[in-house]
């Protein structure tokens, strides 16, 4: 039964997914999905219920979601699953996000591993391609030295305002490292905020003078 419904479950999230650009597209599930079962070797919890929601984290995705329409609903309500299995999921993706600093804190050991494996997609060299990927996606500069990263803000700034891509690096990625809740986690996570750091280095060498 519950194979049956992750296939279900996957078949409507990648027809989704592959509407999206390449830094929340199916590879990116498919990288969440392996983080979140490497975490699951060490860390005990419902991989069903982790799977089912690293499926569905992003579906219904502010950035791409259309006005009125919620296809995390709409895909939670056609599958065969329990009331609290579907109120289970919903509150793992809802910690998911990070939301400029302002996301909802996991309450259980399956949002925490969720969480993580979503967050490690975002740091290293693939969380360096993706921020690109969805900076050139949406016609932002590579990179602005004058720019003052925000240290707070609400989630309504942290969307709306269209900073280079390299900021993003100072109000998000670098911060993630810290946010990490598993030991796993944690583990993968000082190899990609390193990484992350070292190309920020050569990044600015490279473009001296070019402010």
């Amino acid at each position: 039964m519950e194979k049956e419904q992750l296939l279900q479950c996957e078949k409507a999230a990648k027809a989704i997914y592959d509407t999206f650009d390449a830094s929340h597209d199916w590879q990116h599930i498919e990288r969440v999905r392996q983080n979140a079962r490497e975490i699951l070797k060490t860390h005990k919890a419902d991989a069903f219920v982790v799977e089912m929601a690293v499926l569905l984290h992003d579906v219904s995705d502010p950035k791409y979601k259309k006005h009125g329409e919620d296809p995390e609903a709409e895909i939670l309500a056609g599958l065969r699953l329990d009331d609290g299995q579907k109120e289970h999921i919903s509150d793992i993706i809802a910690a998911v996000s990070f939301k400029g600093g302002n996301g909802k804190a996991p309450a259980s050991i399956e949002a925490e591993i969720v969480q993580d494996a979503d967050r490690l997609d975002a740091i290293g060299a693939v969380g360096i391609a993706r921020t690109f990927a969805y900076g050139g996606a949406k016609g932002r500069k590579l990179y602005d030295w004058q720019e003052e990263p925000r240290l707070e803000m609400t989630e309504e700034e942290y969307r709306s305002k269209p900073t280079s891509s390299t900021t993003h690096f100072y109000e998000k990625l670098l911060k993630l490292k810290d946010s990490i809740n598993t030991e796993a986690g944690r583990r993968i996570a000082e190899e990609r905020h390193a990484f992350m750091l070292c190309f920020l280095e050569q990044l600015q060498k490279e473009t001296d003078g070019n402010k």
